[in-house]
């Protein structure tokens, strides 16, 4: 049964040390850096492509999680298993820290008494900022969004649409009030914004599946372990898990944390650009608490992230470390790790070092939990501090995430795709895993 409608044409859009230590985040092994002469700026994003058929794009996920293949690649070694195996295949001492992020259902659609159809797109609350209170206001919120047939919904308009669920009638009111950002309003105070979503929203799958959002997506597109909602993209790593996987871990002794980075539309955001330097990179909100920083803190050396949006909060974790060092004066509010902070000469500072600055920052300001935004970009020439490996898909040509992944194991990308494609492995959010360790 469908249970969504095609795509908006604007959101088509393809998808969007490093320096490791061994037993010691503070210890350097140069051989495992990535050989790059240019600045990261200068990178050509041409250079990070590879030919992906259209039908190695897995557009449904397997029946059981676990039985995807995962690809690992250690010290240069490449070996093909499922994922049910990974337990077995992580470093003794192995922390994994994985995104709790939940999916939202962001799409909206609005009818017209002309009979037009809007959808409003959801991208992340305006008002209030926290997504927790904006999902649980019960009278009114706004939020920064896409709006397709934006010519139909001008400025200071309204659009209406009536409901009917457990609580009751409700009238949802979208209201345009500026280019990017609609208020909403309801005349039931029984219902949260987020229970609106539940019942009217529509889950946004990525485009480059090629199809409409189905049934079985409102599960097997969301991880076993989402908690917290406020994303409009899965943190598509975490999809292989199952809670047979992680009893397997338990039982290897092997801790797993969670942190949290709301996914942004950005994931779908492909780059134009010619060079990196000229591609923005879209802020996307961070949360850690007090005691898994100080676990992070303890685990150094050892830590291996789900995914590419736990790589970009552990790292961004470090730098955000570095720049409050240097300013400690700022509020809480100010905090955001910028796109290019991390090549600015921050070499000389230890992941403990950063690390202990956010707890003494927290500790000073009475914080429980560090909340951020991050436009980190992760590209050949960055110097990887917090994590010494990571669990990922395979994801698209020319996409910042490849860059990603090029910063991790070098030139040995190419390798790793290639293996992949010529044995038959699935590619993108429904496909196949890899394990990256480069040493």
């Amino acid at each position: 049964m469908r249970v969504g409608i095609p795509h908006l044409q604007y959101l088509c859009l393809p998808d969007e040390p490093p320096t490791f230590c061994g037993g010691c985040a503070s210890q350097i092994h140069l051989s495992h850096r990535p050989m790059s002469s240019i600045h990261p700026q200068q990178i050509a994003i041409a250079d990070y492509d590879y030919p992906l058929p259209d039908e190695r794009i897995a557009r449904y996920p397997l029946p059981d999680r676990s039985s995807s293949k995962l690809l690992s690649y250690q010290a240069g070694t490449i070996a093909e298993h499922t994922f049910r195996d990974l337990p077995e295949l992580l470093p003794e001492g192995t922390v994994l820290v994985r995104n709790n992020s939940k999916v939202i259902r962001a799409r909206l659609l609005f009818h017209k008494e002309s009979g037009a159809r809007i959808e409003i797109f959801c991208l992340d609350p305006s008002s209030p900022e926290s997504y927790e209170l904006s999902l649980s206001a019960t009278e009114r919120c706004s939020w920064h969004c896409m709006i397709g047939n934006a010519k139909r919904f001008k400025l200071s308009s309204s659009l209406y649409e009536d409901l009917t669920g457990s609580k009751g009638q409700v009238r949802l009111q979208a209201e345009r009030i500026g280019e990017g950002e609609v208020s909403f309003s309801w005349d039931n105070p029984h219902y949260t914004f987020g229970e609106l979503l539940e019942l009217m929203g529509i889950l946004p799958i990525p485009p480059y599946l090629d199809r409409e959002t189905e049934a079985g997506d409102l599960i097997t597109y969301q991880t076993v372990y989402a908690q917290r909602e406020g994303s409009v993209a899965a943190p598509t790593a975490g999809l292989h898990f199952t809670p047979e996987v992680f009893a397997q871990l338990g039982e290897r002794g092997i801790d797993v944390l969670d942190v949290t980075l709301h996914v942004g539309a950005g994931t779908f955001r492909p780059v134009k650009a010619e060079l990196i330097g000229e591609h923005e990179m879209h802020a996307e909100l961070i949360s850690v608490s007090r005691p898994t920083l100080e676990r992070l803190r303890a685990s150094l050396g050892h830590i291996i992230a789900v995914g590419t949006t736990s790589v970009r909060t552990l790292e961004s974790l470090y730098h955000l470390g570095v720049h409050l060092n240097q300013h400690p004066e700022n509020q809480p509010e100010e905090l955001h790790v910028s796109q290019w902070q991390p090549y600015e000469g921050e070499e000389d500072y230890s992941a403990e070092q950063a690390l202990d600055t956010l707890l003494y920052y927290m500790e000073r300001h009475g914080l429980t939990q560090l909340v951020f935004p991050t436009s980190i970009i992760i590209a050949p020439g960055y110097t990887y501090r917090v994590i010494r490996g990571m669990i990922t898909n395979f994801h698209q040509p020319h996409s910042t995430l490849l860059l990603l992944i090029a910063a991790l194991i070098g030139e040995d990308w190419h390798r790793v795709y290639e293996y992949a494609l010529s044995h038959d492995f699935r590619f993108l959010s429904y496909g196949d895993s890899s394990l990256l360790l480069p040493y």
